[in-house]
């Protein structure tokens, strides 16, 4: 009955720490998730829905395929390359529908060194490719220009900053402006709060049609779905500074599928 006894323990104490450690596991995808720099394979499907846009009050989907592919350059630094393919739901301004397209590729590459202190960073160009299948979801235009990533991780917390500005050549010659902050504070069992405004300037815009300034947040869980690790998360955003043609609110969900590097 003793040796029963033990190894019925043995096993509880075997359960416990294999869940134990992969709650500790899914904490740590958690906190790498919130990180732009992170040396991890991962897929996100990220949905953003405005609404009351236009004469004729419609939303605006925009469902953001953005792979990020990070590359060791050498044994001190990597490259980080984010992509964003945005497939695009745009009113019309004259009828009261939509129309459905792609807009033009976003690429992103910053390099990064592997090993970050108090402050981890990245560095590099941003480029707009020019993607959009008609012009009511782009310009059509390539462009460039630089980009900056700066983020911490204190305790529970992950903050930091991703900013770029891209000029286009040609007729329409944009210059846009991309500014987003996010905090992150993770809670037990891999979920965390979340807020990631992304502010945006239009400079070619006449004045007090510019920008797009949005506040709010939302929260987020990793799971896995058999040994695969998913990132969920959901956002409200309240678009204080806006266009006049251009909805009071948004919501964003993300479908973040990851590969962690062996």
């Amino acid at each position: 009955m003793k040796k029963l006894f033990y190894l019925s323990i043995a096993i509880c104490c075997n359960i416990l720490s294999a869940q134990t450690s992969e709650e500790s596991e899914k904490a740590a995808l958690a906190k790498a998730t919130q990180n732009p720099l992170a040396a991890m394979y991962s897929l996100p499907f990220q949905n953003n829905t405005t609404f009351g846009n236009g004469p004729h009050k419609r939303p605006q989907n925009v469902m953001n395929i953005q792979p990020v592919i990070p590359v060791s350059l050498t044994k001190n630094l990597n490259l980080i390359n984010r992509i964003i393919m945005p497939v695009i739901s745009q009113p019309d301004n004259l009828v009261d529908k939509s129309s459905t397209g792609l807009g033009d590729t976003s690429y992103s590459a910053w390099i990064s060194p592997k090993k970050g202190g108090k402050i981890i960073y990245g560095v590099g160009p941003a480029l707009q490719i020019p993607t959009a299948t008609n012009s009511n979801f782009g310009s059509g235009e390539f462009g460039i220009g630089p980009s900056i990533v700066a983020l911490t991780m204190i305790d529970k917390w992950v903050a930091g900053v991703v900013t770029n500005n891209v000029w286009t050549f040609g007729d329409v010659a944009e210059n846009k402006f991309l500014f987003q902050y996010f905090v992150n504070y993770n809670l037990p069992k891999a979920w965390y709060l979340v807020s990631g405004p992304i502010i945006t300037a239009n400079w070619n815009a006449t004045s007090g049609q510019k920008w797009i300034v949005p506040f709010g947040g939302g929260f987020g869980k990793v799971f896995k779905v058999g040994k695969l690790p998913i990132n969920f998360n959901a956002h409200v955003y309240y678009n204080s500074v806006r266009p006049d043609s251009y909805g009071e609110w948004s919501t964003r969900f993300q479908l973040q599928f990851l590969f962690p590097r062996k």
